[in-house]
């Protein structure tokens, strides 16, 4: 579909034709996925990071259950999943969970009478864009809107951290649901996830014109599943460790964030790490710098700087952060000597899903080209599975 507008018509006439429903008792929520240009792997350690919304989203088409129950068909998955709001909340270990967890996490502040029938759609292939916290995101707004719940953004970035981290299992930051929920459209979203204050920064010099490059690589695999919980586990350890190096408290049992260090306690005792440790707080300290140069690129319209800045981030990534899988490696590289690209690295925490890049407009075809000769030759697994999709920026979540 090549319209919103178009996918939401062809969400109707699937929710009409699976749940019986009246079109004019129909409501649409649009939950874009996101890219972070820059500011990867920083959020769970509370670090400074920057977003953008695509076009592209989840869009959820529902109307009220009044018996309680959560029923949801997704035309990306096969087996429609049913739940009941009015009964505990356990993971079924599918598709359904992140309803499951949007559920859970209103319940603790609200009591749920309503649920939805809901039948969803993705534009884009899964993994690497935060499509797990966009469909939270859509849940939620379609859940309170269904039970008269009114909730801030703020307070939903919350629940969907609730969903992530208690119901989930996966030890992320506030990032995700933070781009979904507060993008513009026109601005580049910068946020400090400590104080969770954030900007909307608007570029003083006109930037020129470019598109948001997104190439899925073909792998896919859900991240709690991968070292990404470890790399959290590794940058936490680094920070206890460093603290009592300093001679400063770390509470004995409560979580401790990189941010609670300061840098020169991190050159006067870096020696003292592990070596894999001390690569962890290396990334965080020089992505956090590259945030705020980012934001200065971003404000007077160099976006040649902010991708050589981008391309930075995913050497850091793969060199300091130690993460990325073969091919999300072998993408960044291509991507990053192909001309019309500014700069890219890849998203999904590199264990999956898509390198993000900006890119210029006029050279469309020739990346396609670039990535056509490259990736299938040294990774012919994914020959017929990776995509190349040239996207724009979005708005953040809302019911249409």
């Amino acid at each position: 579909m090549n319209t919103q507008e178009e996918r939401i018509e062809r969400l109707k006439e699937a929710h009409i034709k699976q749940f019986g429903s009246k079109s004019s008792d129909l409501r649409a929520v649009i939950a874009p996925f996101r890219i972070c240009p820059l500011g990867a792997h920083v959020d769970h350690q509370h670090g400074l990071v920057t977003g953008m919304a695509l076009e592209n989203s989840i869009t959820l088409v529902f109307d009220p259950n009044t018996e309680g129950r959560v029923r949801l068909r997704s035309l990306n998955f096969p087996k429609p999943q049913s739940f009941s709001v009015l009964e505990p909340f356990a993971r079924a270990h599918d598709w359904s969970d992140y309803a499951r967890g949007a559920a859970m996490a209103l319940a603790q502040k609200h009591q749920l009478t309503t649920g939805i029938n809901g039948v969803l759609h993705g534009d884009m292939p899964i993994g690497g864009l935060s499509s797990s916290a966009a469909c939270g995101v859509a849940y939620l707004l379609a859940l309170e809107a269904a039970n008269g719940i009114q909730a801030t953004r703020e307070e939903n970035i919350e629940y969907d951290r609730i969903v992530e981290n208690e119901f989930i299992g996966l030890n992320n930051g506030i990032l995700d649901q933070s781009v979904i929920l507060l993008a513009d459209s026109k601005r580049l979203l910068s946020m400090d996830c400590q104080s969770e204050n954030y900007k909307h920064i608007t570029p003083v010099t006109k930037l020129p014109p470019f598109d948001i490059l997104v190439v899925y690589s073909g792998v896919a695999k859900k991240l709690e599943n991968t070292d990404y919980n470890k790399r959290v586990h590794e940058c936490e350890a680094a920070a206890r460790r460093i603290l009592e190096l300093a001679g400063r408290a770390a509470p004995p049992n409560g979580r401790v964030r990189l941010r609670q260090v300061k840098p020169m306690e991190f050159m006067e005792h870096k020696d003292a790490l592990e070596p894999n440790l001390q690569k962890r707080v290396e990334h965080f300290f020089t992505e956090c710098s590259r945030v705020q140069e980012g934001r200065t690129a971003w404000a007077t319209g160099n976006l040649v700087h902010l991708g050589w800045l981008m391309m930075e981030s995913g050497m850091s990534s793969i060199e300091n952060y130690e993460c990325g899988c073969p091919p999300m490696i072998t993408l960044t590289e291509i991507l990053n000597v192909t001309r019309g690209v500014y700069g890219a690295r890849f998203s999904g925490a590199g264990f999956r899903g898509c390198c993000i890049g900006l890119s210029d407009p006029s050279r469309r075809d020739i990346i396609r080209e670039a990535v056509a000769a490259e990736y299938p030759k040294k990774h012919p697994e994914y020959a017929d599975t990776y995509e190349v999709h040239f996207c724009r920026m979005g708005d953040g979540a809302r019911i249409v």
